[in-house]
């Protein structure tokens, strides 16, 4: 079965991303400010390297951080599925851009029964689905479900700073509350034209898409929201440039500065409305939310967290519902 009722609902069956970086070498510096300065400083520092060559230390324990996310995700019963690695010729299709194959929750995504691949809007991206795509065609296509892929986005000159009107839309943007679907817009991943693509796709499904236009150094809506369970939420209040969404405004805070948002404290992952995962960097935020009776696990994911993503990141499920 394929089905994701929301952001909370007991996590069944889960894509978990694998764990590979190649630097562009021909970094554009304009869309790399959603990260710390010390991951700037790295991309202009190894351009054109794999990760795993320029920090093997490193990589190792990007790896390691994978395997003690899935002991804990089994502990609870998660089926955990990981993609393929990227092949020779993916690498060196990619150019001078770089790749990756790291955050399995941008490239495709799941609303309902819908699997829909999405449109991404760095370049090092673009073609991040295809390690997913053995998954999808053992797992997905056999299911009864939809399956359907945003339109490709328009080739611009890489010195457009815009990359073009897209359409882009992307995972680390969509929440999914039930019939509601909240989607971020900061100008660095999903925009505008993207949303009104995935609106007027859902619509007949009975979704309703809301924008959230979000602070121009956040990458997607997923690092200043974190939905716990229901009428509970982690949230950057000075991340939203119109506030709140109406329908959360209801909802219990645990509030987090801009700061802490950029370095990934509303991403976490539950794996349930009773458990939640997060990182011991984040023990102040745990300690809230085991204040309203959930268990947290702690998962070191500070390598995963320099890349600018973390559980919710590289996590995609298929299957979540109660």
């Amino acid at each position: 079965m394929i089905y994701v009722q929301n952001e909370f609902a007991t996590l069944k069956r889960v894509v978990l991303a694998e764990s590979e970086f190649g630097f562009p070498l021909e970094p554009r510096l304009e869309d790399l400010r959603f990260l710390k300065e010390s991951a700037i400083q790295e991309t202009l520092e190894h351009k054109g390297q794999d990760y795993k060559d320029a920090f093997p230390a490193s990589q190792k324990q990007w790896e390691q951080e994978k395997i003690a996310l899935i002991k804990v995700l089994m502990k609870y019963g998660v089926e955990v599925l990981r993609p393929r690695k990227l092949t020779l010729a993916e690498k060196q299709a990619a150019g001078n851009f770089g790749y990756s194959n790291f955050f399995a929750r941008d490239p495709f995504f799941t609303i309902g029964n819908c699997v829909i691949e999405g449109s991404m809007r760095f370049l090092h991206r673009r073609n991040e689905i295809f390690p997913i795509r053995e998954i999808i065609n053992t797992i997905v296509y056999p299911e009864d479900c939809i399956y359907v892929s945003a339109p490709r986005a328009e080739i611009t000159a890489v010195n457009d700073p815009t990359l073009g009107v897209g359409p882009f839309i992307e995972g680390g943007d969509v929440l999914v509350l039930n019939k509601q679907v909240f989607v971020g817009n900061s100008g660095l991943a999903s925009n505008k034209l993207g949303i009104e693509w995935l609106s007027k796709f859902l619509r007949s499904y009975g979704y309703k898409v809301e924008m959230a236009r979000l602070h121009p150094d956040i990458l997607h809506l997923d690092c200043a929201l974190g939905m716990i369970r229901d009428g509970l939420m982690i949230v950057c209040e000075d991340a939203f440039l119109d506030g709140i969404p109406d329908s959360l405004q209801s909802w219990k805070r645990i509030n987090v500065s801009l700061e802490e948002a950029t370095i990934l404290a509303t991403n976490g992952l539950p794996v349930s409305a009773e458990v939640y995962i997060t990182d011991p960097a984040f023990s102040r935020i745990g300690e809230q939310i085991a204040a309203y009776g959930i268990h947290v696990e702690y998962v070191d994911y500070s390598v995963s967290r320099n890349f600018g993503g973390s559980f919710r990141c590289t996590t995609q499920p298929l299957l979540r519902m109660d």
